[in-house]
């Protein structure tokens, strides 16, 4: 496929893939550049059954689809429906309501609920390589006042401050975030963030909290009194502060209501589009597509019925 025939706005979008055919050999030729290979015993050899859009392994005889082995598996919706839903949500700054997803599709809210939640696994940035130079560090909280939640509701979260859920974000000067629920604001657990995520020797600038205290000896650790000051020189958090105020615009203004044990799924989806944000909209979305294989996420894991 060369670079002519790929999809690079919206509406060249739907309208490319609009034909299953075509949504359909588009990603298998993303996934195996050099065929298909056969997800039970690796074999390259098949037969296309074309009314069907699968193949047939001619070593084990197993039958396969383009979306076995991916977030897409087992899923009824088709490859017309499944690539418009990645674009839109790897490229809508604000994030793409569940609502608005099921209009465009025309499926159900749950289905495109559903369907979101498994872009989002795409979407995780899954990396052992840790950030380095200069690091900016901050926490946030997540969630409704207290005072506006049902009686039956409220102090039942037990997370965060008065209800509220903790998010701590790590955000490179050169651009790079990360992002990740944390059950306190303790030293312990800040130290553990930083540890985890970026390299020693690095420089770590933090507002005034002091749980990041002691973070020197293994970093270069800086950091600004928001009582007094909110930029000295080159000490600020503002890049940090920028991150989250595209998150809660997105959690706000779009989703308005995350639960806790979602939260993560939309960090990941936030990090991608801010770590991405340099790119145009169709590299977004070959990345994305490009992280669909070997992830799998069940109706029943996303709610929790199998634990």
């Amino acid at each position: 496929m060369d670079g002519k025939s790929q999809p690079k706005t919206l509406i060249e979008a739907i309208r490319f893939f609009s034909d299953l055919d075509v949504a359909t050999a588009y990603f298998a030729k993303l996934r195996w550049p050099e065929g298909p290979v056969c997800p039970k015993c690796d074999g390259k050899d098949h037969y296309h059954l074309k009314t069907r859009r699968v193949w047939k392994c001619k070593a084990c005889k197993k039958q396969f689809s383009a979306k076995v082995g991916t977030v897409f598996e087992d899923s009824p919706i088709g490859l017309d429906k499944w690539l418009p839903a990645v674009w839109l949500i790897v490229n809508a700054k604000n994030g793409v309501s569940s609502y608005e997803i099921a209009r465009s599709l025309g499926v159900t809210q749950k289905t495109a609920w559903f369907m979101m939640h498994r872009i989002r696994l795409a979407m995780q940035t899954g990396t052992f390589e840790k950030l380095s130079g200069e690091i900016e560090a901050d926490e946030t909280f997540v969630g409704g006042l207290e005072k506006f939640k049902h009686e039956s509701k409220k102090r039942k979260r037990g997370r965060g401050y008065n209800g509220k859920t903790a998010v701590m974000g790590l955000v490179g000067r050169d651009g790079e975030a990360r992002a990740k629920v944390i059950p306190n604001t303790a030293k312990s657990t800040l130290h553990g963030g930083v540890r985890e995520n970026v390299e020693r020797g690095s420089t770590v600038i933090t507002d005034a909290l002091y749980s990041y205290r002691g973070l020197q000896g293994e970093y270069t650790h800086e950091w600004v009194d928001h009582a007094i000051e909110y930029v000295r020189g080159n000490i600020h958090t503002n890049k940090t502060e920028n991150f989250w105020s595209l998150l809660k615009r997105t959690l706000k203004g779009t989703y308005v209501q995350v639960e806790p044990e979602h939260l993560s799924r939309y960090l990941d989806e936030q990090t991608f589009r801010f770590n991405n944000r340099e790119g145009k909209d169709a590299d977004r979305f070959a990345k994305a597509l490009g992280n669909v294989a070997g992830r799998r996420l069940t109706y029943d894991e996303l709610t929790g019925k199998t634990e």
